[in-house]
C-alpha cells in the first residue's frame, strides 16, 4: 500500500462547498468521540438514581451528562458537522441497545449462590429504566441536533472567534430542551410533579454550570477553517 493509499485509508470525510475533503482521524478526535459515547451511556445508567443534593432531588446522571454538549462542540470542530450528526445518532444507538441488553440480563433468573437477583431487579427495574432510556435518547438526539445547528451557524454566520461564546450560545438553546424533554418524559406521572420540578430546575442551574466548566474543553484541539463550509 502507498503512503497516498494509507493516508486515504486513514481519513474521514468533511462537508464543503467545493465537495467532499479528506481530514486525518486525528488522536484528538478518537478521543472525542469514546469520551462523548462514554458519558452519554454513563449518564443514562447513572439516572436510574435520585438523589439529593443540596435538599433537592436530582437524578445523579446530571453531573456527567452536560459535558456531553461541549464534547460535541470539540467534536463538530474536529470532525465537521455530519461527522458529528452521525455520532450522536450512534451514541443513540449504543444507548438503546445498552438498554436492552441490560433488560435481557434482568430476565436471566439469578444464581442463588450470588443473592443480589431482587436488589438487581429493584435497580434496574424494566419499566423505570424503560422510559428513562427512551426520554433520555429522545432529548440527546433533540437537544444535540439543535446544538448542532446552533454551532454550525454560530461558526459560520455569526464569527468563528471566540470559541467560548459558539459554546455559550448553543448550550444555552440546547441545554433547557434537553431538560424539559428528559424531566418530563422519564419522571412525569412516576413522582409526584413537585419532584419532577425539582429535577427540572436542579438539572438546569447545574447544567449551566457544568457548561461553564467544561468550556475550556473547546480549546484542546486546533480550530477548523470554517471558510471551507
Amino acid at each position: 500500500m502507498s503512503m497516498q493509499q494509507a493516508s486515504a485509508f486513514g481519513a474521514v470525510q468533511r462537508e464543503g462547498t467545493q465537495g467532499a475533503l479528506p481530514l486525518a482521524l486525528t488522536r484528538a478526535a478518537v478521543v472525542v468521540i469514546a469520551a462523548y459515547i462514554g458519558a452519554q451511556l454513563l449518564a443514562d445508567v447513572t439516572s436510574l438514581k435520585i438523589g439529593i443534593v443540596a435538599g433537592l432531588a436530582v437524578d445523579m446522571g446530571t453531573f456527567i451528562y452536560p459535558i456531553t454538549f461541549t464534547l460535541r462542540d470539540v467534536a463538530h470542530k474536529t470532525i465537521g458537522k455530519r461527522n458529528t450528526q452521525t455520532l450522536i445518532w450512534l451514541a443513540a444507538g449504543v444507548n438503546l441497545f445498552a438498554a436492552f441488553y441490560i433488560w435481557w440480563v434482568s430476565s436471566v433468573p439469578g444464581d442463588p449462590a450470588w443473592g443480589l437477583t431482587t436488589e438487581w431487579s429493584a435497580v434496574f427495574n424494566a419499566t423505570l429504566l424503560g422510559r428513562i432510556v427512551i426520554a433520555s435518547i429522545i432529548a440527546e438526539v433533540v437537544s444535540e441536533l439543535v446544538d448542532t445547528e446552533l454551532y454550525h451557524w454560530f461558526v459560520t454566520r455569526v464569527t468563528h472567534r471566540h470559541q467560548w461564546a459558539r459554546v455559550l450560545v448553543s448550550n444555552s438553546v440546547s441545554v433547557p430542551i434537553d431538560n424539559l424533554i428528559f424531566a418530563v418524559g422519564a419522571f412525569g406521572g412516576v413522582l409526584p410533579w413537585e419532584v419532577v420540578w425539582q429535577i427540572f430546575l436542579f438539572n438546569l442551574v447545574l447544567k449551566y454550570a457544568v457548561t461553564l466548566v467544561s468550556m475550556p474543553l473547546i480549546y484542546v484541539t486546533r480550530d477548523r477553517d470554517w471558510r471551507e463550509q
